[in-house]
This record gives C-alpha cells, sequence and structure tokens, in this order.
C-alpha cells in the first residue's frame, strides 16, 4: 500500500505518516514547512521530503490513498491533481476510522479533558499489557508516536477533537470516528471562528453522541449541565454511564484516592483530573479492566504533556506550565494547583493567543477564569492579532473581561513580561504558566534557572 501525505509536517499528520511507515505502507509526503520535531522524526523514519514545497510530480496513479492535512489550502496544486486524477483523499480523521473501522473504538470527546482522559486510558491499558491501536493530541511518555494503527490489535483509542477535518471537509473531526465507546468530559464554547453561537457549537456534541454505534455506550460527566442534557436526549439501546469526581484525600500536596478502605497515591491533583480518571476508569472497565487493575496501574501516571507539567520544583515552590487557554480550562488548572496547594502563594499567568480568545467578544467568557490565583497575569501580542485579522483589543478590555482575577497585570511586551517574571520572588509561590501557544518563545528553562538559582 502507497499513501501520500499532503502537509506531513504537522503534529498529527507526521505522527500519522510515522504510524503507517511502521504498519509497512510506502509513505510520501510534502509540505510548504517542516518545523521540529516533525523534521529529524520524519528524517529518522527516511520519511523526509527531499524538497520543501508542493509538487504535482509526486501525485502518481500508484498511490493508493491521499491523507489531506489542514495545514494545506483548497488550491493546493498537489490536491488539484489528485482530484483529477479520480485518487481517493481523505481527511486525518476519515483515515483514522479507515484503518479502525473493524475494531472496538473508543472515542474520547468534550471541550476539555480529552488528551489527559486519553493517555490515561493508554497508561492503563499498556500498564496491563493490553495491545490497541491509538491517537492521541500529545506526545506521551513510553509512547514512540502519538498514533498507532496495526493489524493486531482489536481496540482503538481515538482522541476526538472537535475541529474541522480538513480544508475540504468542514465536518468536525470526530463526526467521523463513529464511536462503540464514547466519552463526553464537559461543553464549554470554544472555536468561535468555526461555531459562531455557543448553539451552533452544542449541536455537534449531539451529533457526536447520536453516531455512537448500536448497543453502544455513553460515558458522561454528570456534573455538566450540558453533557447531562444530551445525555439524556440519547437514543435507545445505549448504555449510560455517569461520573463524578470520585472520593479523595489531599495532605502534604499529595492526593489519594480513597477505595473503601485503601488509599491509592496519586501523581497528578485536582478536581478536572480526578473526574478525568474516573471517566477513565468507567472506559478502561467497558474494556475488561477491573478498577483494582485499574487503581494499580493509574498510581504511576505522570500526567500528558504540558497538562501541568512539572518545569522545576523545590521544597517550597513549583513552577508548572499547562495547555490550558480556555476559560474553562484556566479555571480549573488555576483551582487545581491552589487548592493542591493552598498556603503558597500562587502566580498564574496565561497567553491568550487563539482566535477565539483574541476576540473582543469571546474574551468576556473570561470572568473569573484565574480567581483563584493570588496575583493573574494575561499576555497578549497586538501582531497576533493584526497576523489573525482580528479587530485590536485594550489592556482595559482585558481588565475588564477578566473581572475578579486578583492584582490582574497585562502585557503586550514579551520583553517586558520577562523582565517581570525574572525578578520574581519563589519562596513559598508557586508558578503556574498557560498557553496553547509559546509566549513568543519564552525558555521556561532559562526562567527557571534563573528564579530558582
Amino acid at each position: 500500500m502507497k499513501v501520500h501525505f499532503i502537509a506531513i509536517g504537522g503534529s498529527a499528520m507526521h505522527n500519522l505518516a510515522l504510524a503507517m511507515h511502521k504498519k509497512g505502507y510506502i509513505v510520501t509526503g510534502s509540505d510548504d514547512e517542516i518545523a521540529e520535531p516533525s523534521l529529524s522524526r520524519l528524517k529518522l523514519a527516511g520519511i523526509l521530503p527531499a524538497e520543501i514545497g508542493w509538487f504535482p510530480k509526486k501525485i502518481t496513479s500508484d498511490i493508493d490513498a491521499v491523507i489531506l492535512g489542514m495545514h494545506a489550502r483548497e488550491d493546493n496544486p498537489e490536491l488539484q491533481k489528485a482530484k483529477t486524477s479520480g485518487l481517493k483523499i481523505f481527511s486525518y480523521p476519515e483515515y483514522i476510522y479507515d484503518q479502525t473501522k473493524n475494531k472496538t473504538r473508543v472515542v474520547i470527546g468534550g471541550s476539555h479533558g480529552k488528551t489527559t482522559i486519553t493517555a490515561m486510558i493508554l497508561h492503563v491499558l499498556n500498564f496491563c499489557k493490553i495491545d490497541c491501536d491509538y491517537m492521541v493530541g500529545a506526545q506521551l511518555r513510553g509512547f514512540d508516536t502519538m498514533v498507532k494503527l496495526s493489524e493486531e490489535s482489536s481496540i482503538a483509542i481515538i482522541e476526538g477533537d472537535e475541529y474541522l477535518s480538513s480544508p475540504i471537509d468542514r465536518r468536525p473531526k470526530f463526526h467521523l470516528y463513529h464511536p462503540n465507546i464514547a466519552l463526553l468530559s464537559g461543553i464549554a464554547w470554544d472555536h468561535i471562528n468555526v461555531f459562531p453561537t455557543f448553539e451552533n457549537y452544542l449541536e455537534q456534541f449531539k451529533i457526536f453522541i447520536d453516531l455512537i454505534g448500536e448497543n453502544g455506550a455513553l460515558i458522561y460527566s454528570i456534573d455538566d449541565l450540558e453533557v447531562n442534557k444530551l445525555a439524556n436526549q440519547c437514543k435507545s439501546g445505549i448504555k449510560l454511564l455517569p461520573y463524578t469526581v470520585p472520593a479523595h484525600l489531599n495532605k502534604d500536596g499529595i492526593t489519594y484516592l480513597l477505595n473503601g478502605a485503601e488509599k491509592v497515591r496519586l501523581k497528578v491533583f485536582g478536581n478536572h483530573n480526578l473526574m478525568n480518571l474516573n471517566g477513565a476508569r468507567l472506559v478502561c472497565n467497558q474494556l475488561g479492566i477491573n478498577d483494582r487493575q485499574f487503581y494499580e496501574a493509574i498510581q504511576s501516571f505522570e500526567g500528558a504533556a504540558k497538562r501541568l507539567e512539572v518545569v522545576f520544583k523545590n521544597n517550597n515552590s513549583v513552577f508548572f506550565k499547562d495547555f490550558a487557554h480556555s476559560p474553562s480550562k484556566l479555571k480549573a488548572t488555576t483551582a487545581a494547583v491552589k487548592q493542591q496547594f493552598p498556603s503558597r502563594k500562587l502566580i498564574a499567568c496565561m497567553e491568550l493567543h487563539t482566535f477565539s480568545s483574541l476576540n473582543e467578544t469571546f474574551l468576556l467568557e473570561y470572568n473569573d477564569s484565574m480567581k483563584e490565583a493570588d496575583e493573574a497575569i494575561v499576555y497578549f501580542n497586538p501582531h497576533t492579532i493584526a497576523h489573525k485579522k482580528l479587530k485590536e483589543i485594550t489592556v482595559d478590555q482585558i481588565i475588564q473581561a477578566f473581572g475578579a482575577s486578583k492584582n490582574l497585570k497585562v502585557y503586550t511586551d514579551i520583553n517586558l513580561l520577562k523582565a517581570y517574571l525574572y525578578q520574581i520572588n519563589t519562596a513559598n509561590c508557586n508558578l503556574l504558566m498557560m498557553s496553547s501557544g509559546t509566549f513568543d518563545g519564552l525558555d521556561f528553562i532559562a526562567l527557571a534557572k534563573s528564579i530558582y538559582d
């Protein structure tokens, strides 16, 4: 089998390319930009394109499937050649489904927690030596790639993103997976550029639930009002399995699950992570793993990349980085750190980087999102707003939008933000840096060395 990737350099696309190469397929690809770590990983596998750019001559009649990434445009010359040649063109999620259509598919959906829940399930399955295919949105410890597709496994664990599938397929990705077992963690409006109203966004999750296969299961957060409404409207024949925050104990900065008389020590913390864990447990139950096996395995789970990931720690301070950027994620992550370390000052810093977060209307959704922080900092780069062709926003708008966030500081110059961060006193103080971007290339390791030296 021969597959060609248009826009092979993307995070998801290059991982799928590596997975298909490992499966024994002949893999080719193109892109107009390939950055690290995609470049080195593709090169090591021997499938890095020899030249950067788009080359219609690569589209040959012996190609069995063309996989189109979101980075490509509708007028891409290779895409146009593939269309006129009558080749089969897949979006990324379409191809994942095509490769797993004869397996039991577990799809993890929701506005938040998807990556962590998927990572927890994969960790437990790996601990229990249960083989599975998977697709997850972050690089996980102990896994070579973010995608695995094989002939042998009968289970596929898929993180179900609600964003668009490809430039020519405007369906949300998670509509294409047709789960046998679905999990829905929560619904909080996001991707305003694609779903301009909350009602439109909500409808995508209703469709997701409607696509659960016959005699399937829906595992869902009972604490989320919108998810509960949708679960109650679920078609007949679907097993409904609600979950909430499990019984637990926080002591000396460590969280323990209370399983009867047993205390299960965890390496993760926060109500949102405990909720994610309970959802993962129910998924694993459906796959034949009992609670005893689950609790034994989950004790060694350290979290997914950039999900309360520790940059540095000592006896009285921790520096965390996190992917949080939407209002619900900011609120949950900030609250988790403060509740875990109530006696320590918390400085929480976030970057407005996404299309939604930089929209003046959506900004109002951030009210109280960092109120648990003792000091809240918001950074945004005006050039990012201009690049996204959005209306300018002001510092005053940020202050009004974030409302009750304590001692709020707003920065629009990364050098001024760096100067402030480099002089903070970390004694009995935690630092939490949150973004789906990079704070314009801010070096967290250098920052940690400076403030903890």
